[in-house]
C-alpha cells in the first residue's frame, strides 16, 4: 500500500469516525463549514503533498543545505513545494476569514498537515514553524503588531521560527545569556544580543523574511524563568507596507547537521555582533516563556502528529515490501523445489506488522483528537466545556508528544527489520523514515521533560484532579465503547489498568510528601510510560467501536481494527500492572548513585 493511500484511509477514519470532527461545525466559529468542506481541504492537501512533497523526500535528504557565499542553498523543489502550499492558502486556513483564511478548526488543519508531514517531514518543517510563530503573534502581540506582522505570515511571504535554546542552555531555559536593552525613545523597542541554537529554519531564501520569535532577558530582570520576555526580531527590517528593507544583524553561524530532517535547514544564529539587532516586546515583560509554551504546547501536538505519520509511512511501506517480497516457505513445507512464499505469510512477519499498526493508528487518532480539544477550548460557547478540554488536553499533551514519538520509533525499527538487509540500506524509504522520526523524541522538550511534566506538574501540582477528570471520561467511554460492540473482557483489563494506576499515584504522592519532589520525580519516565499504555489502550477501544458504527467500512477493515485493539491490550496494557509495581516500589541505583560509579 502506498503511504499517501494509507493516510487518506486513516486520517479520514481518525478525525471522522473516532473524534467525530463534525460536530465542531456546531461552533458559531464553524458553522459555515460541513464535512464536504472538510474532505474538500483534505483531499487538496494529498494531491500538493503528492505531487510536490513526496517527490523529492529523498533527494532532500541525499542534498542537505549549504552555505554558499553567505547564503542558505537549498534543493529548487522545496521552493515549488512552498509556492503550492502557500497558493492553496495552508499558512492562513485555520485563522479567521477575516486575516485571509478559512476559519477552518485546528483538528481539520492538523488532519491536512498529515499528509504533508507523511510525505516529506523535512519540507513540511517550514510552515509548520511558521503557523506556530503566527498563532503567537495572534494570540499575544499588540493588535498593532499583529496588524504589521500576521498578513505578511498568514500569506507566506514570511516565514517565522522560534529561539528559545543557546548553546550552554538547551532545554534550560533558565539560563539563557540573550540580552534585551530598551532603545531610548521607543517604548516597546529593544536592541538584542546573544546566540541561539538549535534554531530550525532559521536561515533560507523561501521567503522574504523571517520572524524569529526569541527569547531573552531585559536588562534588570530576575534570574531565572521569571526574568525571561519574548521579541519579535526580523531577520530583515520591515516597513508597514511590508518593503523588505536592510539586514537586522541577524547572522547566521553555521548549520547543524542532524542524522534527519535533513532537508530543513537548522541553525546557530547570532543576534546583534554589531550591535544593531532591533526587536520588538511581545506582550509584558517576564511573560516570556509562558507566551511561548503557547506556541510550545502546540508545537508538542505537532511533534506528536509528525511521529505518527512517519511510523505510519513506515508502516505502508513495510506493508508493501511484505506483499512484493519472495522469501522462504511455511514450516510444514518440506519440498524445497516449491515456491517461495510472499514474506507476509510468515507469522513473525505479521507480528511485525502488527506492532506498527497497534502503535501507530491509535497515536494518529489521538493527536486528532488533542487538536479537536485545542478547537472546543478556544471556541466553545459553554465555559465549562473550555475548561474540561483544557484540564485534559493539558494532561495528554506530554503523552502525544512523549510517548508516541517513542512508540512510533518502535515502529519504524520493525519496519526496518521487516525489510531484511534491504532496511538498512539508502536504497529503501525505512532508513529515512527511523533516522527522520528519531529527532521527535528529543523535539520541543526531549521525551524525560515529558514525564517530569507529566507527573509533577500535570498530576502532583493540581493534587490528582485532572487524573480523576480523565479517568471519569474514560469510564464513560469505555461504557459506550463496549455498548458499540467493543469486548466488555477488554473494557475490565483497562478499568483494572485504571486503578493500577490510581495505587502507584497515591504511592508517588507519598513519596513527594515525604522525601520531596526529586526524589518523587525520578520515576516520571517510568510514570510517562504506564499512563501512555492507559491512554492508548482507551483510543482503541473508540477505534473499534467506532469502526463498527460505520456500515461504509469493509469487513476486513473493521476485523483489522478488533484485532489491533486485541494486541495491544494482551501485549502492552498487560505491562501497566508491572509498571505500577514498581511506581509503588521505586527502585533508586540510577538516582542515588555517584557520577564516579558510572
Amino acid at each position: 500500500m502506498q503511504i499517501s493511500d494509507l493516510m487518506a484511509r486513516e486520517v479520514a477514519f481518525a478525525l471522522f469516525d473516532v473524534v467525530g470532527v463534525e460536530d465542531l461545525s456546531t461552533l458559531s466559529r464553524f458553522e459555515a463549514h460541513n464535512r464536504e468542506t472538510y474532505e474538500a481541504v483534505l483531499e487538496t492537501a494529498r494531491k500538493i503533498a503528492d505531487d510536490y512533497f513526496a517527490p523529492h523526500n529523498r533527494k532532500g535528504d541525499l542534498n542537505e543545505p549549504r552555505v554558499i557565499n553567505g547564503m542558505v542553498e537549498l534543493i529548487p523543489e522545496v521552493a515549488e513545494a512552498m509556492d503550492a502550499y502557500r497558493e492553496a492558502g495552508f499558512f492562513a486556513a485555520h485563522h479567521d476569514e477575516e486575516d485571509g483564511g478559512l476559519a477552518l478548526p485546528w483538528a481539520v488543519a492538523q488532519g491536512a498537515s498529515a499528509f504533508f508531514q507523511s510525505a516529506n517531514i523535512a519540507t513540511a518543517g517550514y510552515p509548520f514553524l511558521t503557523v506556530g510563530a503566527a498563532n503567537l503573534i495572534k494570540a499575544h502581540a499588540s493588535p498593532e503588531q499583529q496588524a504589521h506582522w500576521l498578513p505578511f505570515m498568514l500569506e507566506g511571504r514570511f516565514f517565522g521560527t522560534m529561539c528559545l535554546s543557546e548553546p550552554h542552555a538547551g532545554s534550560g531555559l533558565a539560563d539563557i545569556r540573550t540580552t534585551a536593552t530598551p532603545i531610548p525613545d521607543q517604548p516597546g523597542r529593544y536592541k538584542l544580543r546573544g546566540q541561539k541554537m538549535w534554531i530550525s529554519a532559521g536561515d533560507h531564501e523561501l521567503s522574504d523574511n523571517i520572524v524569529h520569535l526569541v527569547l531573552a532577558r531585559i536588562a534588570g530582570a530576575p534570574v531565572g524563568t521569571k526574568g525571561i520576555s519574548i521579541f519579535i526580531v526580523p531577520k530583515r527590517r520591515t516597513d508597514a507596507a511590508g518593503q523588505v528593507g536592510p539586514p537586522n544583524d541577524v547572522r547566521l553561524v553555521s548549520l547543524n547537521h542532524k542524522m534527519g530532517y535533513r532537508g530543513t535547514t537548522n541553525t546557530i544564529l547570532a543576534f546583534g555582533e554589531d550591535d544593531s539587532c532591533e526587536g520588538e516586546l511581545i506582550g509584558e515583560a517576564g511573560q516570556g516563556l509562558a507566551y511561548m509554551f503557547h506556541m510550545m504546547n502546540e508545537a508538542r501536538i505537532g511533534v506528536g502528529l509528525s511521529s505518527a505519520c512517519l511510523g505510519l509511512a513506515g508502516y505502508a511501506e513495510s506493508l508493501r515490501y511484505a506483499g512484493e517480497r519472495q522469501q522462504g516457505r511455511h514450516a510444514d513445507e518440506r519440498d524445497p523445489t516449491s515456491k517461495p512464499v510472499m514474506i507476509i505469510e510468515h507469522a513473525d512477519v505479521r507480528r511485525m506488522l502488527m506492532v506498527q499498526k497497534a502503535l501507530c493508528e491509535p497515536a494518529l487518532a489521538l493527536c486528532f483528537y488533542a487538536a479537536h480539544l485545542v478547537d472546543v477550548e478556544k471556541y466553545d460557547a459553554d465555559p465549562e466545556r473550555r475548561a474540561q478540554a483544557h484540564q485534559i488536553l493539558d494532561l495528554l499533551t506530554p503523552v502525544v508528544k512523549g510517548w508516541i514519538s517513542d512508540a512510533t520509533l518502535r515502529a519504524n525499527h520493525e519496519a526496518i527489520q521487516i525489510h531484511g538487509g534491504y532496511g538498512y540500506t539508502r536504497d529503501f524509504q525505512v532508513e529515512q523514515i527511523y533516522r527522520d522520526n528519531r529527532l521527535n523524541p528529543i523535539h520541543e522538550g526531549t521525551n524525560g521533560i515529558q514525564g517530569l511534566d507529566l507527573l509533577g506538574r500535570k498530576v502532583m501540582r493540581d493534587g490528582g484532579k485532572g487524573l480523576a477528570a480523565f479517568s471519569a471520561l474514560v469510564q464513560a467511554d469505555m461504557e459506550a465503547a463496549v455498548a458499540g460492540g467493543f469486548s466488555a473482557d477488554l473494557a475490565g483489563q483497562l478499568q483494572a489498568a485504571m486503578q493500577e494506576l490510581a495505587g502507584a499515584t497515591t504511592a508517588l504522592g507519598a513519596v513527594f510528601q515525604q522525601s520531596g519532589p526529586r526524589e518523587g520525580l525520578s520515576q516520571a519516565t517510568l510514570y510517562l510510560d504506564a499512563f501512555g499504555v492507559l491512554v492508548m489502550a482507551w483510543t482503541h477501544a473508540k477505534m473499534v467501536a467506532a469502526a463498527k458504527s460505520n456500515d461504509a467500512l469493509s469487513a476486513d477493515y473493521v476485523e483489522g481494527k478488533v484485532l489491533s485493539a486485541r494486541y495491544f491490550y494482551r501485549h502492552e496494557l498487560s505491562r501497566v500492572a508491572e509498571l505500577c509495581r514498581r511506581l509503588r516500589q521505586p527502585e533508586d541505583s540510577f538516582a542515588v548513585a555517584k557520577a564516579t560509579n558510572f
